[in-house]
C-alpha cells in the first residue's frame, strides 16, 4: 500500500504537532428534525442549486451514529477532531437556547476528550438559520450581534472543553459564493451584497472573538480563512496587475482587516455602490488579538486581465487536476504560507482543511484512493518546507474526515479518507486513511 512520509527531521514529526480530521455540521450530521431550518435547507429545496437534487436531511447521519464515528475517529490515531456546530440546532428562532441540542455537542465533546482527541470547534460553517436570512441574513448588521449571543451561549455551555474555537469557515465562500456569484446559500447576487456580507462576518467574527476571551480564557481561538495562492496567467504587466487584484479580492480582504484593520488597496478599485457600510469603530472591533489562524487550501488560481482594469480567473487546464477540476499544485502551497508569514505578523497558525476528491469506488471492500495518498504526501511536504522557511505552523486537519454533502455539487464529490455508503450508512477505511494512521503512528519524537 503506498504511504505517506515526511522528511526524518520533520518538525512535523514531533509530538507536539497536532495532526487531525475535520468535518462541519450540514455536511454530516442530518437530523434535520431535530433542528430550525438553515439557509441550506432552502437552497436545497429551490430548483437547478443542486447537482444531483439531494440535500442534507439525512446526509452521513452523524447525529443518530456519533458514538460509532468517535470510535472510527480514535481509532485513526488523530489528536483533534475539528467539528462545527449547527447554529440551529443549539439556538431557538426566540434566542433561547435548545438544551437537546446543546447536549449533543456536549455529549460529543466529552467522548472525544475521554479518548484523549482535542476538540476544535467551528462556531460557523455556512449554515445560518433561515429565520435570521428572513431578517436580512449576513446583510443585516443584526446578524452579526445574534452571532456574538450565540457564541455566548456555545461556549458557556462547552466551555475549556473545547481545546480550540474558531469564529467562522471561510467567509469568502459565505460572502462571495453565497452573496455576490449566488452559487451557494442563501444564492443573492450582487457586488455589493457580497462585499456587505464580508464585512458584516468579518464583524461577526470580531464581536465573537470579545465574548470567547470572557467565557473560554484558556481555549485557543481564532478563525479559518481560504486561501487560493494567485498567479498571472503571463507576464504581461497587465496580468500581474491582474493577479495582485485578484489576491487582494479573493484573499486579502478577509485576512488583512484581521491583522491590520484595513481593507486592502482594491477596495479603492471597485465603484462607491458596491463598497460596504462601515461603521465607526468597526475595524477595531474586527482586528482583536487572534490566538492562531486557520487555513485552508486546495489549489492555486490563476488570473488575467478582463481588458478593462480588472481581473478574472483562467480556468484549470492540464491533466493533473482532482474530481472537482481543481489544479494539484503542492508548490503553491508553499508559496502561499511563505508569503502569508513574510506579509504579516502572523499569531500561529494550522492548516485546518487540506485534501482532494477523487472517483472512489468501493470493490471487495476496499478502496484504493492511490491519487489521494499522493495529493497527501505532496501537501504535507509542502507544509513542511514552509515550516523550514520559518512558518509558525502547529497542526494539520485532513479533510475530510468522511464523505459527504457537498455543497451544491450534493453527493457527487467525495472528499473523505472514509468511504460512505449512504444507502447503508457504512464507513469504510480508504487506504488513504490507512496511509494517514500508519504515519502518525510512526512518529519519531
Amino acid at each position: 500500500m503506498p504511504t505517506i512520509s515526511l522528511p526524518d527531521e520533520s518538525a512535523m514529526l514531533r509530538r507536539d504537532f497536532i495532526y487531525g480530521v475535520a468535518t462541519s455540521s450540514f455536511q454530516i450530521e442530518g437530523a434535520i428534525d431535530t433542528r430550525i431550518p438553515c439557509i441550506w435547507d432552502t437552497f436545497c429545496a429551490q430548483p437547478n442549486t443542486i447537482a444531483d437534487n439531494t440535500n442534507g436531511d439525512v446526509a452521513c447521519e452523524h447525529v443518530k451514529l456519533w458514538q460509532q464515528d468517535v470510535e472510527m475517529i480514535a481509532g485513526l490515531g488523530v489528536d483533534a477532531y475539528r467539528l462545527s456546530i449547527a447554529w440551529g440546532r443549539v439556538m431557538n428562532e426566540d434566542g433561547s437556547v435548545n438544551t437537546q441540542g446543546l447536549a449533543f455537542y456536549q455529549n460529543l465533546t466529552a467522548a472525544l476528550n475521554a479518548k484523549g482527541i482535542k476538540v476544535f470547534v467551528t462556531l460557523y460553517h455556512w449554515d445560518l438559520p433561515q429565520y435570521l436570512e428572513d431578517q436580512g441574513g449576513w446583510l443585516n448588521r443584526d446578524t452579526a450581534h445574534a452571532f456574538a449571543q450565540y457564541a455566548d451561549a456555545v461556549s458557556k455551555a462547552l466551555g475549556e472543553d473545547v481545546y480550540s474555537y474558531a469564529t467562522l469557515n471561510e467567509p469568502f465562500c459565505s460572502a462571495y459564493l453565497g452573496y455576490e456569484e449566488g452559487i451557494h446559500a442563501p444564492g443573492k447576487v450582487g457586488q455589493a451584497y457580497g462585499r456587505q456580507a464580508a464585512h458584516h462576518l468579518l464583524l461577526a467574527h470580531g464581536l465573537a472573538m470579545k465574548v470567547l476571551r470572557k467565557n473560554v480564557p484558556n481555549s485557543m481561538c481564532g478563525i479559518v480563512l481560504n486561501f487560493s495562492t494567485a498567479y498571472s496567467a503571463t507576464d504581461s504587466q497587465e496580468d500581474i496587475d491582474a493577479a495582485r487584484m485578484g489576491d487582494e479580492y479573493h484573499n486579502h480582504w478577509y485576512i488583512q482587516p484581521l491583522l491590520e484593520g484595513t481593507y486592502p488597496n482594491v477596495m479603492a478599485q471597485i465603484s462607491a455602490d458596491a463598497q460596504p457600510h462601515i461603521a465607526q469603530g468597526d475595524m477595531d472591533i474586527i482586528a482583536q488579538k487572534n490566538d492562531f489562524i486557520g487555513v485552508n487550501y486546495y489549489t492555486r488560481a490563476v488570473y488575467k486581465s478582463d481588458g478593462q482594469g480588472w481581473f478574472e480567473q483562467v480556468p484549470p487546464y492540464g491533466e493533473d487536476l482532482t474530481a472537482m477540476g481543481w489544479e494539484i499544485v503542492p508548490l503553491a502551497f508553499t508559496k502561499l504560507l511563505v508569503e502569508l508569514h513574510e506579509r504579516y505578523d502572523l499569531p500561529p497558525m494550522y492548516i485546518t482543511e487540506n485534501g482532494a476528491a477523487f472517483d472512489d469506488h468501493l470493490v471487495d471492500g476496499e478502496v484504493v484512493d492511490k491519487p489521494r495518498i499522493d495529493y497527501f504526501n505532496s501537501h504535507l511536504r509542502a507544509v513542511n518546507s514552509a515550516i523550514e522557511q520559518g512558518v509558525d505552523i502547529r497542526g494539520y486537519f485532513a479533510w475530510s474526515l468522511m464523505d459527504n454533502f457537498e455543497w451544491a455539487l450534493g453527493y457527487s464529490k467525495r472528499f473523505g479518507i472514509v468511504y460512505v455508503d449512504y444507502a447503508s450508512q457504512k464507513r469504510t477505511l480508504k487506504h488513504s486513511a490507512l496511509a494517514y494512521k500508519a504515519l502518525l503512528n510512526n512518529r519519531l519524537y
